[in-house]
């Protein structure tokens, strides 16, 4: 078995946490403590969080997207994939590492996405992306922390409280999609989905494209 290597650690804006970039062989896998948030090997509902909302968008192939957290970019590539020349791609990122990791050590993960036209990289807290316009984007794809209950940065919670869900809908066109990744269900945030005007559709996905292991949860709303 190789042994995992340890190539950098960074601390969260924000958060009184260490988080680790790790590498064995080709796979990496970013840790904070004993926790897992990602792995190079495992994409599978990050991906859909791209695919499934582009497939719902009215404006189709030139939409304009938000996406919140850049992570391994599994989201970013998959929507790259599916979008078409004249669509924008905004990725709010908070951690300046994380940008540098996607730039440095897993260039090979990301291949040219950082530098397609398409893309604007933005080191920045997503809220205030949210927040500084309003009928902005088509979409806003969030996987920021862990989902409506966050691990990391304690003020992500805020994104999926009552007020950030006014304020992301403020920043959506007419028939916008807000997309919310999420380890696992939590059914009081569906609720507050619908309670913020969201026509909500609750989707279980496997990490994997395999039968088996973890499941997560995510969120399609509607801006009507």
């Amino acid at each position: 078995m190789i042994p995992w290597l340890q190539l950098d650690t960074t601390r969260v804006p924000g958060a009184e946490v260490e988080l680790r970039l790790m590498r064995r062989g080709t796979e990496f896998s970013m840790m904070l403590g004993p926790n897992e948030l990602m792995n190079s090997r495992l994409s599978g509902s990050e991906e859909a969080l791209a695919t499934l909302a582009c497939k719902r968008l009215e404006a189709g192939k030139a939409a304009h997207l938000l996406i919140g957290g850049l992570g391994m970019g599994f989201t970013l590539r998959a929507a790259l994939a599916v979008l078409g020349s004249e669509a924008r791609i905004t990725v709010a990122e908070l951690v300046p590492a994380v940008i540098a990791w996607a730039r440095g050590p897993m260039a090979g993960i990301f291949g040219d996405s950082l530098s397609d036209p398409r893309v604007h990289i933005r080191e920045a807290d997503v809220a205030d992306v949210i927040g500084a316009r309003a009928s902005a984007f088509d979409a806003i794809l969030l996987d920021v922390d862990n989902g409506p209950e966050g691990l990391i940065r304690k003020a992500n919670d805020a994104l999926y409280d009552a007020k950030g869900l006014k304020a992301i809908r403020r920043a959506l066109r007419p028939g916008g999609v807000l997309a919310v990744w999420s380890s696992g269900p939590h059914p009081a945030f569906t609720k507050r989905l619908r309670d913020a005007g969201f026509d909500v559709n609750e989707v279980n996905l496997r990490a994997t494209t395999r039968r088996s292991g973890a499941r997560h949860v995510i969120w399609f709303a509607t801006k009507s």
